[in-house]
């Protein structure tokens, strides 16, 4: 839609082993005031600024600085640049609502990372949790999230430890993603590809919150 374009944006998700357990993820809810994805849970993320294009030499390490850097204002976890590995590109076209091209980043927690300090204005609670854990509460609807973070949750949650993540991410390209509707049977469905890596690929469109 060119009277919409999309702002370029970032997300990272952090991801820390546990003594038991597969390894949880750092999410953020968003206040319910903002204008999009209003109460979600989503991974810690923003808009590229130009500060994060300071010495970038591509859209990519931009929206790397950004993940950090928002990561950073959101929760108080300060995650070193070069662990960050590309996971997934999200760019919904076709929409009326605010629209973002957003890269999806994965990073371990750093070893010494403190506790959380979720800030006002930015975040409503900063959190870890597993993926299945996540996923079992918005089944429950004691959570909320957009359509792209459920499928990236749904992703995370096949695997047991951070490397295993990343040698699935290092196997698959990362494309662009553009959900489109598709009729099946007579029932509109949100779809993405079937090529990269997610083990559901398809959500009925009346169930789907896409922002």
């Amino acid at each position: 839609m060119t009277d919409n374009p999309a702002i370029p944006a970032a997300t990272l998700v952090v991801i820390r082993e546990v003594a038991v357990g597969p390894p949880e993820l750092l999410m953020v809810e968003r206040p319910r005031t903002m204008a999009f994805a209003g109460g979600a849970m989503v991974f810690p993320g923003g808009r590229i600024d130009h500060s994060d294009w300071h010495d970038a030499d591509s859209l990519d390490q931009a929206a790397a600085r950004a993940a950090v850097r928002e990561t950073a204002e959101e929760t108080g976890l300060r995650v070193t640049p070069g662990s960050l590995l590309p996971f997934a590109r999200w760019r919904p076209d076709n929409v009326r609502h605010r629209r973002f091209d957003t890269f999806f980043f994965i990073a371990p927690c750093p070893p010494d990372a403190g506790p959380l300090l979720p800030q006002p204005g930015e975040c409503e609670r900063a959190l870890w949790i597993s993926a299945a854990a996540m996923l079992d509460e918005i089944a429950a609807a004691r959570a909320s999230a957009i359509f792209p973070t459920i499928r990236n949750l749904e992703r995370l949650a096949q695997f047991a430890t951070f490397g295993e993540i990343r040698d699935h991410a290092e196997a698959h390209p990362v494309e662009v993603i553009s959900p489109w509707i598709e009729e099946r049977e007579g029932t509109p469905f949100l779809v993405i590809p079937d090529h990269l890596g997610y083990p559901v690929t398809a959500e009925r469109l009346d169930r789907a919150m896409r922002a």
